[in-house]
């Protein structure tokens, strides 16, 4: 045991200013460090387990002289036990910070799922609805939370205010609730059930979308309609109406059709190849060009330097709403996704082609994973004829009188901009 030296009285200790290491007395191994500027510490020294620790008991005069002591008595008192108060502390340390690390709250836990997996979505605009849903709705109410301490009565409060009146913001809320607490279980920052899950859970609580969702179908025209309207389209001047009649014969999405790039065209064999990563659904898409399509593309101007197929009147893309633009200069009471509702009931009423072969002229994924599993091919060359016969239904071929002189018009237009560069 360490020499107890002469015990010093409060008065004493408080008088010690002299840089060095004092022994105190009161508790055996006690001492007052006092460093060169001046800083006091106690420390306790000690053999523990055979070998000589020096134990920090605080600063000086924030731990007094008494606490000291008695902070002392008990470390050699555990010493005597058996027991490490430095590794003792070590670990109680150690498990604090453990606890601290995994104490995330509901708005820390959807920031680290969006660091996760936000890299992943192709679209911009779907990281961008996921923030702020989450902070409009979520956040005030849940946010500072515990994400361990998320229940159900959370999840309702944010919920149900909008259920009715905003379904589709709801349910699109309640499944990005989930995969944020699904992510924090994941990442062990919660345990328990997910209340944010709809099966078993919120469908016991919350009517069915279904039940308070108004469908609302895109605005489309009847199919006895298109071929009065492609009609005057086809006389309409500018980019944006090319543009608006390449989507209604190709049943292809505005996004689609206002970023489509000469090198994804090869009007050899007449095949405009979709890349994966402007598709909704992140599958490369080859889309038939009819005879009416190919001559559209092949009397369309070429802006210099520019792979854009429809260009804006100062370059780039066409913004999304040019193409709606048309429509109501048309006074059409429908919208250029529109389109994709005639061709499908077109092919569905006044042919015979298979359901399947018209969904994946829409591109659209198959519901049933079997089917979608046995589906290898794309059926390119029975959608060549369907989309061929569409062009057909929709009008008489654009005679190469009318196609070069709607490209003289476009030419003057990339030269008066060439000019204005």
């Amino acid at each position: 045991m360490a020499r107890k030296a002469k015990e010093l009285s409060a008065l004493e200790v408080g008088r010690l200013s002299e840089p060095g290491n004092h022994a105190v007395g009161a508790v055996a191994g006690l001492y007052l460090y006092i460093s060169e500027t001046g800083a006091r510490s106690w420390v306790l020294r000690a053999m523990v387990g055979g070998k000589r620790r020096h134990m920090g008991l605080g600063g000086y005069p924030d731990v007094t002289y008494a606490q000291a002591k008695e902070k002392a008595r008990k470390a050699r008192a555990d010493i005597e036990t058996g027991i490490d108060p430095i590794a003792q502390r070590k670990s109680a340390v150690s498990q604090l910070l453990a606890q601290q690390d995994q104490e995330k709250t509901f708005e820390q836990a959807a920031k680290g799922y969006l660091d996760s997996h936000g890299d992943s979505w192709r679209n911009p605009k779907h990281r961008a609805q996921w923030v702020s849903t989450l902070e409009t709705y979520a956040f005030p109410i849940m946010g500072k939370l515990a994400v361990q301490d998320v229940a159900l009565g959370h999840v309702l409060a944010v919920l149900e205010p909008i259920w009715k009146t905003k379904n589709e913001t709801a349910s699109r809320l309640r499944g990005r609730i989930e995969s944020v607490l699904d992510w924090a279980s994941a990442r062990q920052y919660r345990t328990g059930d997910n209340p944010a899950r709809w099966k078993g859970c919120l469908d016991k609580l919350l009517p069915a979308p279904s039940k308070v969702k108004k469908v609302e179908h895109h605005r489309a025209l009847p199919i006895d309609s298109m071929r009065a309207f492609m009609k005057s389209l086809s006389q309409s001047n500018g980019m944006a109406a090319r543009a608006l009649e390449f989507a209604a014969l190709t049943a292809a999405r505005s996004g689609e059709v206002r970023g489509a790039l000469w090198s994804e065209i090869d009007l050899m064999s007449k095949v405009w190849t979709v890349p994966a990563e402007r598709m909704k659904a992140g599958r490369e898409h080859r889309v038939p060009l009819s005879d009416q399509v190919a001559a559209l593309l092949k009397n369309l101007p070429r802006l210099p330097g520019s792979d854009q197929v429809f260009f804006a009147p100062r370059g780039g893309q066409l913004s999304d709403m040019s193409l709606t633009a048309v429509m109501r200069r048309m006074e059409v009471d429908a919208v250029p996704h529109g389109f994709r509702s005639t061709f499908r009931d077109w092919a569905g009423e006044r042919t015979h082609y298979p359901r399947e072969v018209a969904e994946q002229a829409l591109a659209h994924t198959l519901e049933s994973k079997v089917e979608a599993a046995y589906r290898r091919g794309d059926a390119l060359e029975k959608r060549r004829q369907m989309m061929q016969d569409w062009a057909d239904f929709c009008y008489v071929f654009v005679t190469e009188q009318k196609s070069v002189g709607m490209a003289s018009m476009f030419r003057e237009g990339v030269e008066s901009m060439r000019r204005k560069r």
